[in-house]
């Protein structure tokens, strides 16, 4: 029997039409991704690509929200080129910010509160990623700024370019944070050093280190609850 293309699908079953009648909160994860993927091949349809690169995700958003445009390219799955990884590559970054965006200017008062915010951004990231986020003195986030990628050093850790960027927004407060891609919450004894001559670096400036907080998929670990900073 002759495969159906999207297009001779009864109308309340296409996704885009379905979208329109019903709206997005009634779409499975493929419905939306195929809207966005428009058209398929001979053999199939932009659902099945959609399934087939959900597949190569392990059905998880966050890991595919994760990978890069090559990667998905990689990923060889039929109807599925560097154009249109491009444009999931796009929807994918505007979900994170979306998500993140829902917790800036929130103003902090507990480690939850800041580890959801972090979480929305780095959750997702294959690499380890340093961060810092810069608060007010009603402790409102007045932004996130990436220190470094790839590793947690003293070196790409400068206390030095952490304090000049709280210099230049008028921060009195601040917390660092990094994520562990493997998922394990467990502090390293260099993020312990670390977290102590950062927190006296930004004493000498009357700015207050309040946490060191590591996210992953797991979750996230709060020095600050555990008592060590």
């Amino acid at each position: 029997m002759r495969k159906l293309s999207i297009r001779e699908w009864a109308r309340e079953d296409r996704p885009r039409e379905k979208l329109l009648l019903q709206g997005p909160q009634h779409l499975s994860n493929a419905e939306l991704l195929a809207i966005l993927i428009q058209n398929g091949t001979r053999e199939n349809s932009a659902l099945d690509v959609a399934k087939n690169m959900l597949l190569y995700a392990h059905n998880d958003l966050n890991q595919l929200a994760g990978m890069s445009v090559q990667e998905l390219v990689n990923g060889r799955i039929a109807g599925l080129g560097t154009a249109k990884a491009v444009m999931i590559a796009a929807a994918m970054e505007l979900g994170v910010r979306r998500k993140a965006a829902g917790h800036f200017r929130i103003k902090i008062q507990s480690s939850k509160d800041v580890a959801n915010y972090l979480q929305a951004q780095l959750e997702h990231r294959k690499q380890e990623i340093f961060a810092v986020v810069y608060l007010n003195r009603g402790n409102r986030i007045l932004s996130l700024e990436t220190i470094s990628i790839g590793g947690l050093t003293g070196t790409v850790a400068d206390p030095r370019i952490i304090l000049k960027k709280a210099l230049e927004q008028d921060a009195t407060a601040l917390v660092l944070c990094h994520n562990h891609p493997s998922g394990n919450l467990t502090p390293s004894r260099a993020d312990e050093q670390l977290t102590q001559k950062i927190k006296q670096a930004a004493a000498l400036m009357d700015i207050q280190v309040l946490d060191h907080i590591i996210v992953s998929h797991e979750g996230y670990f709060s020095f600050a609850d555990e008592g060590m900073i």
